[in-house]
Protein backbone atom coordinates (compact mmCIF):
# COMPACT_ATOMS: atom_id res chain seq x y z
CA UNK A 1 0.00 0.00 0.00
CA UNK A 2 1.12 3.81 -0.69
CA UNK A 3 2.15 5.67 2.66
CA UNK A 4 -0.52 8.16 2.04
CA UNK A 5 -2.91 5.64 3.24
CA UNK A 6 -1.20 5.38 6.30
CA UNK A 7 -3.05 9.23 6.96
CA UNK A 8 -6.49 7.60 7.50
CA UNK A 9 -7.95 10.10 4.63
CA UNK A 10 -11.11 8.28 4.67
CA UNK A 11 -12.66 10.75 3.68
CA UNK A 12 -12.78 14.03 1.42
CA UNK A 13 -12.49 16.39 4.02
CA UNK A 14 -9.27 14.94 5.51
CA UNK A 15 -7.67 14.39 1.76
CA UNK A 16 -8.43 18.00 1.44
CA UNK A 17 -6.55 19.15 4.43
CA UNK A 18 -3.87 16.52 4.06
CA UNK A 19 -2.99 18.43 0.36
CA UNK A 20 -3.12 21.37 1.26
CA UNK A 21 -0.36 20.79 4.00
CA UNK A 22 1.46 18.71 1.34
CA UNK A 23 1.20 22.11 -0.90
CA UNK A 24 2.20 24.63 2.33
CA UNK A 25 5.46 21.85 2.17
CA UNK A 26 5.75 22.10 -1.58
CA UNK A 27 5.87 26.18 -1.51
CA UNK A 28 7.81 26.24 1.47
CA UNK A 29 10.83 24.41 -0.35
CA UNK A 30 10.46 26.51 -3.24
CA UNK A 31 10.85 29.46 -1.48
CA UNK A 32 14.58 27.99 -0.59
CA UNK A 33 14.79 26.98 -4.01
CA UNK A 34 14.71 30.43 -5.56
CA UNK A 35 17.52 32.14 -4.23
CA UNK A 36 19.48 29.84 -5.63
CA UNK A 37 18.25 29.67 -8.72
CA UNK A 38 18.00 33.51 -9.24
CA UNK A 39 21.30 32.89 -8.14
CA UNK A 40 22.85 30.81 -10.61
CA UNK A 41 20.36 31.81 -13.71
CA UNK A 42 22.46 34.46 -16.18
CA UNK A 43 19.56 36.13 -18.40
CA UNK A 44 18.21 39.34 -16.58
CA UNK A 45 14.76 38.82 -17.34
CA UNK A 46 14.97 34.88 -15.84
CA UNK A 47 16.25 36.20 -12.55
CA UNK A 48 13.73 39.29 -12.61
CA UNK A 49 10.77 36.22 -13.27
CA UNK A 50 12.69 34.45 -10.04
CA UNK A 51 12.37 37.31 -7.83
CA UNK A 52 8.56 38.56 -8.61
CA UNK A 53 7.73 34.49 -8.22
CA UNK A 54 9.37 34.67 -5.06
CA UNK A 55 7.10 36.96 -3.61
CA UNK A 56 4.27 35.23 -4.92
CA UNK A 57 5.64 32.22 -3.04
CA UNK A 58 5.19 33.78 -0.56
CA UNK A 59 1.55 35.10 -0.57
CA UNK A 60 0.60 31.39 -1.66
CA UNK A 61 1.96 30.29 1.57
CA UNK A 62 0.05 32.98 3.44
CA UNK A 63 -2.68 32.01 1.90
CA UNK A 64 -2.66 28.18 2.26
CA UNK A 65 -1.91 29.14 6.13
CA UNK A 66 -5.02 31.16 5.78
CA UNK A 67 -7.19 28.06 4.63
CA UNK A 68 -5.99 25.51 6.76
CA UNK A 69 -5.95 27.72 10.23
CA UNK A 70 -9.62 28.64 8.88
CA UNK A 71 -10.30 24.91 8.15
CA UNK A 72 -7.86 23.12 10.74
CA UNK A 73 -6.70 25.36 13.49
CA UNK A 74 -3.21 24.83 12.76
CA UNK A 75 -1.29 25.39 9.30
CA UNK A 76 1.33 22.45 10.12
CA UNK A 77 3.01 21.28 6.35
CA UNK A 78 3.36 17.56 5.52
CA UNK A 79 6.68 16.67 3.78
CA UNK A 80 5.92 16.70 0.19
CA UNK A 81 8.50 14.35 -1.79
CA UNK A 82 7.60 14.98 -4.83
CA UNK A 83 9.05 18.85 -4.43
CA UNK A 84 12.31 17.58 -3.00
CA UNK A 85 12.56 15.15 -5.66
CA UNK A 86 12.22 17.98 -8.23
CA UNK A 87 14.54 20.16 -6.33
CA UNK A 88 17.01 17.81 -6.41
CA UNK A 89 16.38 17.27 -10.57
CA UNK A 90 17.31 20.88 -10.90
CA UNK A 91 20.28 20.61 -9.22
CA UNK A 92 21.55 18.02 -11.20
CA UNK A 93 20.71 19.74 -14.31
CA UNK A 94 21.90 23.17 -13.44
CA UNK A 95 25.02 21.80 -11.93
CA UNK A 96 25.93 19.46 -14.91
CA UNK A 97 25.31 22.72 -17.42
CA UNK A 98 28.49 24.15 -18.65
CA UNK A 99 27.11 27.06 -20.74
CA UNK A 100 25.51 30.08 -19.50
CA UNK A 101 22.20 29.20 -22.10
CA UNK A 102 22.28 25.67 -21.42
CA UNK A 103 22.03 26.60 -17.57
CA UNK A 104 19.55 28.77 -17.87
CA UNK A 105 17.64 26.24 -20.12
CA UNK A 106 18.24 24.00 -17.28
CA UNK A 107 16.66 26.70 -14.77
CA UNK A 108 13.54 27.44 -16.96
CA UNK A 109 12.73 23.76 -17.30
CA UNK A 110 12.92 23.11 -13.62
CA UNK A 111 10.77 26.03 -13.28
CA UNK A 112 8.17 24.96 -15.53
CA UNK A 113 8.39 21.09 -13.72
CA UNK A 114 7.10 22.90 -10.63
CA UNK A 115 4.66 25.17 -11.89
CA UNK A 116 2.84 22.23 -13.57
CA UNK A 117 3.03 19.78 -10.79
CA UNK A 118 1.55 22.97 -8.99
CA UNK A 119 -0.78 23.78 -11.52
CA UNK A 120 -2.08 20.12 -11.09
CA UNK A 121 -2.40 20.14 -7.20
CA UNK A 122 -3.92 23.18 -7.10
CA UNK A 123 -6.67 22.12 -9.55
CA UNK A 124 -7.49 19.18 -7.39
CA UNK A 125 -7.55 20.64 -4.02
CA UNK A 126 -9.84 23.51 -5.52
CA UNK A 127 -12.02 21.39 -7.29
CA UNK A 128 -12.59 19.57 -3.53
CA UNK A 129 -12.99 22.82 -1.41
CA UNK A 130 -15.94 24.16 -4.34
CA UNK A 131 -17.20 20.35 -3.41
CA UNK A 132 -16.64 20.51 0.18
CA UNK A 133 -18.56 24.03 0.09
CA UNK A 134 -15.84 26.09 0.86
CA UNK A 135 -16.09 28.74 -1.78
CA UNK A 136 -13.52 31.06 0.00
CA UNK A 137 -11.25 28.45 -0.28
CA UNK A 138 -11.76 27.47 -3.60
CA UNK A 139 -11.64 31.19 -4.63
CA UNK A 140 -7.90 31.94 -2.81
CA UNK A 141 -6.54 28.15 -4.36
CA UNK A 142 -8.20 29.93 -8.08
CA UNK A 143 -6.53 32.58 -7.69
CA UNK A 144 -2.87 30.69 -6.99
CA UNK A 145 -3.68 28.67 -9.83
CA UNK A 146 -4.05 31.80 -11.89
CA UNK A 147 -0.65 32.74 -10.83
CA UNK A 148 1.13 29.86 -11.27
CA UNK A 149 -0.01 29.76 -14.99
CA UNK A 150 1.35 33.21 -15.65
CA UNK A 151 4.99 32.36 -14.28
CA UNK A 152 4.44 29.52 -16.54
CA UNK A 153 3.75 31.36 -19.29
CA UNK A 154 6.24 33.91 -18.57
CA UNK A 155 9.19 31.18 -18.20
CA UNK A 156 8.11 29.66 -22.02
CA UNK A 157 8.29 33.59 -23.88
CA UNK A 158 12.13 33.53 -21.68
CA UNK A 159 12.38 30.31 -23.03
CA UNK A 160 11.57 31.05 -26.47
CA UNK A 161 14.05 34.44 -26.70
CA UNK A 162 17.32 32.56 -24.58
CA UNK A 163 17.30 29.31 -25.90
CA UNK A 164 20.38 29.62 -28.95
CA UNK A 165 19.18 26.36 -30.03
CA UNK A 166 15.47 26.66 -31.16
CA UNK A 167 16.49 28.26 -34.62
CA UNK A 168 18.99 25.58 -35.28
CA UNK A 169 16.55 22.92 -34.28
CA UNK A 170 14.15 24.46 -36.27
Amino acid sequence: MMKVFSANLDNLRKLYLNQLQMLLSTEQQIGVALPRMIDKATDVQLKQAFQSHMQETREHVTRLEEILNAANGMADPVKCKVMAALGTEAEDMVKDAADDSVRDAALISAGQRVEHYEIACYGAVRRWAELLGEKTHAELLDKTIQEEGHADKLLTEIAERVNPYAEKAA
